[in-house]
Parts: C-alpha cells; sequence; structure tokens
C-alpha cells in the first residue's frame, strides 16, 4: 500500500479543520438562531456550551484520529476490535454522505445567487421582490440541479487531489480570504447610521428573554457548528505526525470558529438593525434580508458579492471534509484510488441529493412523514445522526481508551497540566453526554 498521506505543516492541518468547521452552521445558521432568541444572551450561552460540549467533543476525535493513523472506520476497530463500535464510522459516513446530500443544494444557491448579483439583476429591489426571486430561483428545477452540480463539481475537483495539494492548498487560501473579507464586511456594517443597535442587540445579554428553548438551542447551535459527531475530525487527525499537539490544535480551531461567528454577528446584525428589518427572519435572512440590506448601501452590491464570496468559501471547506471521510474510508488511505473515488462518490451525493433541490419546486407538494425532501434530511442529520454521533464517541473515548493512554497521547508535542487532563476527561465523560441527551430529547419532542 502506498504511504499514508499527512498534512504538510501544523497551520495547513488548523486550516482545514476549521475550514470544515466553519461552515452552514456558523454564518448562515447562527446569525438567524440568535435572532429568534434574543442577540446577547444567546451568544454567551452558545459560547459557554460550545467550550463545555464542542471543545471536549473536539479533542476526543482528535485522539481517536491520531492515535491510531487510519481512517474512520478502522479508527474504532484498532481500538475496540472484534467489538461493533466500528458502526460509529460507519454512522459518521452515512451522516456526511446525506449531510453533503442537501447541503450541496444550499452551496448551489450561493452561486447562483452570487451569479446574479453580478450580473446586476438584484440591485434596487424591494424586500417582497428579493422573497420573490427566491422563491423563483430555488423551485426552478433546472438552475437548482446546474448549481448544485457545479457546488459537487468544485468539492470532487479538490478532494480528488488529495490532503496536501487539494484540502490543505485549498484551505490555505480560502479561510484567510474568509478572515479578511468579514472583517471589511464588519467595518462596513458598524459605520451605518445606527449600527449600534445591532451591536448592542449582539453583544449585550439580556436575559430576560432566556427561554428553556433557548438554552437547549444554544446548545445545539454549539454542537452543530464544529463538525463534531461524525467522525470528520477523526479522519483529519489522522493525517497529522504525532509531534503536533492536539490541544493547542483543538483551542485554535475552536477559538477560530468563535471568532467567525462574532464577526458574522457582527457583520450582519448592524446592518439589518441599520435598515429597520427584523433580525429574526429565519432561514432567508441571508437570501432575503441582506440582499435589502446591501442594495441600500453606496457600493453595497460590492460588499454583498464579497460576503457571498465568503460564503461560498465558508461551504466548499466543510464539503471538502465531507466527501473526504467517505473518500478516505473506500480507498483505504491509498492515494492511487482517490481520484476515481471521490468522482464515484461525490456524483452519487449528487444524484441522491436531486431529490433535496427539487424539493422547493416540481417535489414540493410531495410530503414523508409531513416533510419535504429536503427538510427531512436535514431534520434527520440535525437532530437525530449528528446528536447521536457525538454521544456514542462521548461514551466510547472513555470507556474504550484506556485513560492513561489517553494523557499519553494528549501529551505527545504538547506539555499538557495533569489537572487539564482530568478537567477535559470529566467533561467528556459525564457532562458531555448529560448535554447531548438533553439536546436530542429537546428535539425529539420528548419534553
Amino acid at each position: 500500500m502506498s504511504q499514508r498521506e499527512q498534512w504538510s505543516s501544523k497551520l495547513g492541518f488548523i486550516l482545514a479543520a476549521a475550514g470544515s468547521a466553519i461552515g452552514l452552521g456558523a454564518i448562515w445558521k447562527f446569525p438567524y438562531i440568535a435572532g429568534q432568541n434574543g442577540g446577547g444572551a444567546f451568544f454567551l450561552i452558545f459560547i459557554v456550551f460550545t467550550l463545555l460540549l464542542g471543545l471536549p467533543l473536539l479533542l476526543a476525535e482528535f485522539t481517536i484520529g491520531r492515535s491510531t493513523q487510519d481512517h474512520a472506520i478502522a479508527s474504532y476497530r484498532k481500538i475496540a476490535p472484534g467489538t461493533k463500535w466500528h458502526w460509529i464510522g460507519i454512522l459518521g459516513m452515512v451522516t456526511c454522505f446525506i449531510l453533503l446530500s442537501f447541503y450541496s443544494v444550499i452551496g448551489g444557491w450561493i452561486i447562483i445567487y452570487l451569479f446574479k448579483t453580478i450580473k446586476g439583476d438584484l440591485n434596487g429591489l424591494s424586500s417582497a421582490q428579493y422573497a420573490d426571486v427566491f422563491g423563483a430561483t430555488i423551485s426552478n428545477p433546472t438552475i437548482s440541479l446546474i448549481v448544485q452540480f457545479l457546488f459537487m463539481l468544485i468539492t470532487i475537483l479538490v478532494v480528488a487531489k488529495g490532503v496536501q495539494k487539494g484540502i490543505e492548498q485549498a484551505s490555505k487560501i480560502m479561510m484567510p480570504a474568509l478572515f479578511i473579507l468579514f472583517i471589511l464586511l464588519v467595518i462596513r456594517a458598524v459605520t451605518l447610521d445606527g449600527a449600534m443597535e445591532g451591536v448592542t442587540f449582539l453583544l449585550q445579554p439580556d436575559f430576560s428573554k432566556v427561554t428553556s428553548k433557548t438554552i437547549l438551542e444554544a446548545m445545539g447551535q454549539s454542537f452543530f457548528t464544529l463538525s463534531v459527531g461524525v467522525s470528520v475530525m477523526v479522519t483529519y487527525s489522522s493525517y497529522l505526525p504525532k509531534s503536533q499537539s492536539l490541544p493547542r490544535s483543538a483551542i485554535s480551531i475552536v477559538g477560530m470558529n468563535l471568532v467567525i461567528v462574532l464577526l458574522a454577528g457582527l457583520a450582519i446584525f448592524p446592518a439589518v438593525f441599520a435598515m429597520g428589518l427584523e433580525p429574526g427572519a429565519g432561514p432567508v435572512l441571508l437570501f432575503n434580508v441582506l440582499p435589502t440590506v446591501f442594495s441600500h448601501l453606496p457600493f453595497g452590491m460590492l460588499f454583498f458579492i464579497a460576503f457571498l464570496i465568503l460564503f461560498l468559501f465558508a461551504a466548499l471547506t466543510s464539503a471538502f471534509s465531507m466527501l473526504e471521510i467517505i473518500v478516505s474510508v473506500i480507498s483505504k488511505g491509498n492515494p492511487n484510488g482517490r481520484k476515481k473515488w471521490s468522482w464515484i462518490i461525490g456524483l452519487a451525493i449528487f444524484a441522491f441529493g436531486i431529490p433535496s433541490a427539487l424539493s422547493y419546486g416540481v417535489l414540493g407538494d410531495i410530503k414523508l412523514f409531513g416533510k419535504t425532501f429536503f427538510d427531512l434530511m436535514d431534520y434527520t442529520v440535525s437532530n437525530i445522526l449528528m446528536p447521536l454521533g457525538s454521544l456514542l464517541i462521548a461514551i466510547f473515548v472513555p470507556l474504550k481508551m484506556k485513560k492513561t493512554a489517553l494523557y499519553e497521547e494528549l501529551q505527545k508535542g504538547s506539555n499538557l497540566k495533569k489537572g487539564l487532563f482530568e478537567t477535559w476527561f470529566f467533561l467528556l465523560r459525564y457532562v458531555a453526554p448529560l448535554l447531548i441527551i438533553a439536546v436530542m430529547l429537546d428535539v425529539l419532542g420528548v419534553w
């Protein structure tokens, strides 16, 4: 077998892993959920849960992948041979396959909006007209399928080139560009008349608006925004050399994710409040509200183009990781089979995603369990598969990996203090499972 690939540098791994984490959850989902849950208080609770839940789970996946240096299924087999625990890896593959099938649909929407904005088709419309444009765009079967395929094509081409030459090189360009564009957008947004009301909304907690729903949604958001629970980070960390510090890498990725979430809020809410619009507009915030905001600003559509570009970068870097986990398992880490399997699996994901792409048009009236195919896939992944995967990982690591071996693995490349290790182990073994179960019970309507 050919030698297994590795990241060429610490920075390459951190940017790729951060790119996996920073996607639709951070830029598209966080602003509208925060807008619906009072802003500042939600943001603060989200940060707490990211540190208590997301960080321990992220580090747990790192220890699995780096200690075994193998793909997602083989990693669990090596740690717990002769058991069924490798089904966590299979669950991660299935979850990523389904997730990318409808994620690519939203990626396609970003591409068509970018194209329309560059053409000037979105200039000077009213809020109602933007809503009509969005509805007409996503209901057009030809356009929806073409842009979904284009998004998957870019993903396939990058993953087919490999870990270093594909994913790492793309992430090294896209992630710094994302930060730079975001900072420019934030500077523009906070200098608008009335923008400080939006800054206050995001950064000043109003705990009178906090309900049990707010707490549970913040918990769920912290958990989904780091790409934990699907063994993507098991796969990415398996390409790491033993000299890399896992704790520092995890902290860096969580820190970058929180910064991007903050920048997303500072780019969106000041502009929304300055225009007198509704911050709790829901999932259409990006595609309906933001064009209205930017179209009324000097050079506003140029800033909207910049926003769409960074949004596309974030979506693509997450898509790379979803395809990579499946390709790495099927090709068994052999670079020679990567290109073929990237195409086969990528095209299969596109085909499976066709009903999702058509869910707002010709298949809009077809419902399964009361949901469109797109909504059913989203619900299945977000509310069942990802929480279940995270729960199993939180149970697996303390149960099947010896505590001394875990400490030794986390010590490699770092000087982790025993007290910090014990804190992480406690959070992973006791706190994370309870929080995850609480999220699952909530989304399943048990309470």
